[in-house]
């Protein structure tokens, strides 16, 4: 089996000869990331400003935090036109890459999508108000915000990509940031009209979420999310997360990034990776490994970096391994 086959037989648990592995960014990885540009003739001013109109802003090396909110108050929506998904310059490149890549898994990501997205146009507080205040004009942001995805989503399916990345943060450390009632009320039948186009177009949903989501997990598997990522497995408990929902959907999950990986040693990141392979990995696929190089920015070190990637290579061979076989 080569990577692409491997992944979607994890994906849809059909038996891969062994648990996949996303390295982000290397090229061992069973996964390659290749995502939409933006569009030829706009000026972030050296990155600073987005295409939908708010402004980065960056202390260091991460990503940053948004602020100046295109609509700071309703009355501005009217004049607020959001980036045309169809403009010379997204696709640039994309069949050189798929061409160099064909045995490899490949994932469109969306960047940063759906509630996020909203919140960074609109103000975080101002969207959690306006769910409960101006649901009318929040409703005429979402569509625009979801309607510009789906029209990337077609994109993706025209140049028969694997699977379709979505990044949403849901989660705080222990809860939603909204109750799952107005959750499924409000942002469940956007979902799921996202996920159904990819699925009629021939690729796989993948949904990240960081923070603890676990009251909207089966509801996201109900919609057809059929890898979901979660960074920060211990909020839930990696046990439970298997017994619960292993083998209904693929996990995608690292060495747990809050703690195991950053305090844990060699040992400690080993037993971690044992734990997810046992529990997620073990209904015929179901499992994905992941690193990110996080000690770039010194979330870890570059030690405990390099034994997270030998952990999954030595235990992910033949799937689950007992302690004799390792």
């Amino acid at each position: 089996m080569n990577s692409k086959e491997i992944v979607k037989r994890a994906v849809e648990m059909n038996g891969p000869e062994r648990i996949p592995i996303n390295i982000v960014g290397k090229d061992e990885s069973d996964i390659k990331f290749i995502m939409y540009k933006p569009a030829r003739n706009f000026d972030s001013k050296g990155n600073r400003i987005s295409e939908w109109g708010y402004v980065w802003e960056r202390l260091d090396k991460t990503l940053g935090q948004p602020k100046d909110f295109p609509i700071k108050d309703w009355s501005m929506l009217k004049n607020y036109s959001p980036p045309g998904p169809f403009t010379e310059g997204r696709t640039e490149g994309f069949e050189e890459f798929i061409e160099e890549n064909k045995d490899k898994y490949i994932l469109g990501g969306m960047g940063i999508t759906g509630f996020n997205q909203m919140t960074f146009i609109r103000g975080f507080s101002n969207v959690l108000e306006d769910l409960y205040l101006e649901r009318e004009n929040l409703a005429m942001l979402a569509d625009m915000v979801f309607g510009f995805e789906e029209d990337i989503i077609k994109i993706y399916g025209k140049f028969k990509i694997d699977a379709v990345a979505f990044y949403d943060d849901w989660g705080t450390q222990d809860r939603l940031i909204i109750s799952p009632t107005l959750w499924r009320d409000f942002f469940k039948p956007r979902y799921k009209r996202q996920f159904d186009l990819v699925h009629s177009l021939g690729m796989h949903v993948y949904f990240h979420s960081c923070g603890y989501c676990y009251d909207i997990i089966e509801d996201l598997i109900e919609v057809g999310a059929d890898i979901l990522n979660f960074n920060q497995p211990n909020v839930y408990g990696v046990e439970r997360l298997g017994e619960e929902f292993g083998g209904k959907v693929c996990f995608q999950c690292p060495v747990d990034i809050q703690t195991t990986a950053i305090n844990g040693g060699k040992k400690e990141i080993y037993d971690y990776v044992r734990r997810l392979i046992d529990s997620l990995g073990k209904f015929n696929g179901g499992f994905i490994d992941l690193v990110e190089d996080y000690y770039s920015l010194n979330f870890l070190s570059k030690e405990n970096y390099d034994y997270c990637i030998q952990a999954f290579k030595d235990l992910g061979k033949r799937g689950v391994l007992n302690d004799e076989q390792v």
